[in-house]
């Protein structure tokens, strides 16, 4: 009897041991998969995470103004926008511009106020020079006479209002100037002067553009794709290494190829010239005609390679099983061959239009003052102005534009699919 008691209490301690073991065993097991996988989550993290989270900070910062002078700031959000401030932001405001002469705090304000009135640059600049030195004021010094007789602007309730704008740490100014949009006097959105609307114009020519050279890769890469995937191996590779030339090819030297195809007495109107088609040169370059080649020419292989892939995957026997059940060959191909290419369809789309909604190089080199992208706008706000805020909001904007049009796209395509099935 003693000897089954102590078999029967050995079992379920065994049983717990081996559990114990078993959830050890897993839980390492998981630790080596986390390890495997944290430095590529890592790398996406600073590589992808960060800058976008940055730019979509940045988009919205107004922290400029508020770093340099913090009291001023506060002073200014507290004030009802009607008068001139009380004399204690004043005073502070004075105290303030003072000292931003050190560690370039007064670029950065007169940069950021310089959005709002291009004005406030000079009117700073003057009034730091006329201050009087700090050991001559005073607790009866009235700021508000001495800041006017410096300069009457600062007996102006409009010019408190554009610094006002500046004072909270985040803006909607450049979101809003992004659409066209601003706020007015007293903070009601309207659309700015009709003289000074570019950007809704912009963003519309970057989707026309980038859609109209996907729908041209389309139609050029799937027949070539198809024809790809059906012809025998060794022809198929050597035509292959020729859809993979522009690749081994610097983007910059491609663009400079084609505006020497293209211009008055480049290759192609000399070609059309000599065959009697037509008269004069063509205006083929530095416009979007220019535009559309160079990006087709530099994209296409970004259609063909998704299409291609699925294509190859696709058994010819479907194809050939709906003719022999009395098919059209053409009804055959669009029945039955091409939904089976539309992964291939929409990862390549998506591909295609998303890089070229992005493109900067070849509109800005081929295309001329029409046809520039909002990329164009984003590398002169960053490299000409330094008005990161602008950039960011454009940057921000168009990635909106993309993930809605994605989302758009990736419901459109799951929808024929299901229809089908």
């Amino acid at each position: 009897m003693t000897q089954f008691a102590t078999a029967a209490t050995a079992q379920p301690l065994d049983g717990r041991r081996l559990k114990a073991q078993l959830r050890r065993a897993e839980r390492l097991r998981k630790l080596k998969a986390i390890g495997l996988v944290a430095p590529l989550a890592l790398f996406l993290f600073v590589i992808f995470v960060v800058p976008i989270g940055s730019m979509l900070w940045r988009s919205v910062d107004n922290t400029e103004f508020d770093s340099v002078m913090p009291l001023t700031a506060a002073g200014l959000r507290e004030w009802d926008g009607t008068g001139l401030p009380h004399e204690a932001t004043l005073a502070a405001f004075a105290a303030e511009l003072r000292e931003s002469r050190q560690g370039g705090g007064l670029g950065r304000i007169g940069r950021r106020l310089n959005y709002e009135d291009p004005q406030y640059r000079g009117l700073l600049m003057r009034t730091l020079r006329e201050l009087p030195a700090a050991e001559s004021v005073t607790p009866d010094t009235l700021w508000s006479e001495t800041l006017i007789a410096i300069d009457p602007a600062w007996g102006e309730t409009a010019t408190w209002r554009g610094i006002q704008r500046a004072a909270p740490t985040t803006t909607d100014r450049y979101m809003l100037a992004s659409l066209d949009f601003e706020r007015g006097e007293h903070g009601r959105l309207q659309r700015i002067a009709e003289q000074e609307r570019i950007y809704q114009a912009v963003f519309q020519r970057t989707l026309v553009i980038a859609g109209g050279v996907t729908l041209i890769c389309l139609a050029l890469g799937f027949p070539l794709a198809y024809l790809l995937a059906t012809l025998p191996a060794r022809t198929s590779n050597l035509l292959m290494i020729l859809v993979l030339l522009p690749f081994w090819t610097s983007l910059l030297v491609r663009t400079a190829a084609w505006i020497i195809l293209l211009q008055s007495n480049g290759l192609v109107n000399k070609s059309l010239l000599a065959t009697g088609l037509i008269d004069s040169p063509l205006q083929l370059v530095f416009n979007r005609i220019g535009v559309f080649f160079a990006m087709v020419h530099i994209l296409l292989p970004f259609m063909v390679l998704p299409l291609y892939s699925v294509m190859k995957g696709i058994s010819p026997s479907y194809q050939r099983a709906a003719v022999s059940l009395g098919a059209h060959p053409f009804a055959a191909f669009w029945q039955v061959y091409a939904p089976q290419t539309i992964s291939g369809v929409a990862a390549g789309t998506i591909l295609v239009f998303i890089m070229a909604l992005g493109y900067y190089i070849t509109p800005a080199l081929v295309g001329g003052p029409a046809d520039q992208m909002v990329s164009y706008y984003v590398a002169y706000y960053t490299n000409t102005t330094n008005n990161w805020g602008m950039a960011a909001a454009l940057g921000s904007l168009l990635l909106l534009i993309t993930l809605l049009l994605y989302l758009v796209y990736h419901r459109l395509v799951n929808r024929k699919q299901l229809i089908r099935r």
